[in-house]
């Protein structure tokens, strides 16, 4: 919400420059605007004072800075549910509108720097988790254009992905620690089912290496989108994309099902099948078999497939 004083903008001149440092209480105290919080739109002066903390913030999936397109992306603020175009997020969005100049610095507390004048030129939506590892929402993320500097190159882990990822599917190896949470919570620890489908990808992949067979992972980056999406496994040799779950039950397998749809947009594997630790129940089989996917499930010292021509023979 903009200051309370509702009187004209004074006549202040702004009077710093790229890279200068000034302690966050004396730049309100001079040029107004909230004393906390990262956005805050001024009442005394034409300005809207951004602040942003990446090293911080990259840890719970907000991923502030220089992006490949030129742009400094900023996640808009909101801590609890999903983001919406109001308060100082809509303060960005109507800077230009309201004749007031975009500010960007560099920290949040303390001593801040200013990084320069912005404009806004666009936004869209991503997943991160809400303030103190809740669960996922929806963020709305600025891209702003700078006027007095010049684009930087990306410095956080997600826009150097993004600069280095030139096609929409890009293979992996399967040992690369990567999973779709490193780019939108990164700080939430694995849970117990994850770490299961972890086990039960590197034992399936043992196996089939074994058996001869070639496998890895594909990184998935649809068009519009900034958050990359992992597979768990792909077998070139089978043309099979594998989605694996740590339980076998219906959310699981709905969950998985929902998955192997939205990879296989783009991977375009003739065969798609959910790794689960043990044979599913009935039921859940016939769904599997309703969506035209497998089903593949430790046997003994090999594995047994719902589609029994798929696998290789142990």
């Amino acid at each position: 919400m903009v200051e309370a004083n509702s009187a004209a903008h004074e006549a202040i001149e702004w009077d710093l420059d790229p890279g200068d440092v000034i302690e966050r209480k004396q730049l309100h105290g001079r040029f107004g605007g909230r004393t906390q919080g990262g956005i805050g739109p001024s009442a005394k002066t034409p300005n809207v004072m951004i602040f942003t903390d990446p090293i911080a913030g990259e840890k719970h999936g907000y991923y502030d800075g220089w992006m490949p397109d030129g742009r400094f992306h900023y996640s808009g603020e909101g801590q609890y549910g999903d983001q919406r175009m109001l308060s100082g997020n809509a303060s960005i969005l109507n800077h230009e509108a309201e004749g007031r100049a975009l500010r960007v610095f560099q920290g949040a507390r303390g001593h801040v720097t200013y990084l320069g004048r912005f404009a806004e030129a666009g936004w869209y939506e991503a997943d991160a988790p809400e303030t103190g590892d809740g669960p996922l929402r929806k963020v709305i993320v600025f891209k702003l254009r700078p006027l007095d500097i010049p684009a930087k190159r990306p410095g956080t882990k997600l826009g150097r992905l993004l600069s280095d990822q030139l096609e929409t599917v890009t293979e992996i190896d399967l040992e690369r620690l990567e999973t779709e949470k490193t780019y939108v919570d990164p700080n939430r620890e694995p849970y117990e089912a994850e770490r299961r489908e972890g086990k039960l990808v590197l034992d399936f992949s043992a196996y089939l290496r074994t058996n001869g067979y070639r496998v890895n992972r594909q990184r998935i980056l649809p068009a519009g989108e900034t958050r990359p999406l992992l597979t768990d496994l792909y077998v070139p040799d089978l043309d099979l994309l594998i989605e694996a779950k740590g339980s076998v039950t219906r959310e699981n397998m709905r969950m998985a099902l929902g998955q192997l749809l939205d990879y296989n947009r783009f991977v375009r594997a003739e065969y798609q099948a959910v790794l689960v630790p043990s044979k599913p129940r009935a039921d859940l089989l016939e769904l599997a078999k309703a969506a035209r996917q497998a089903i593949i499930w430790p046997h003994g010292r090999g594995y047994k497939c719902s589609e029994a021509d798929l696998l290789p023979n142990p």
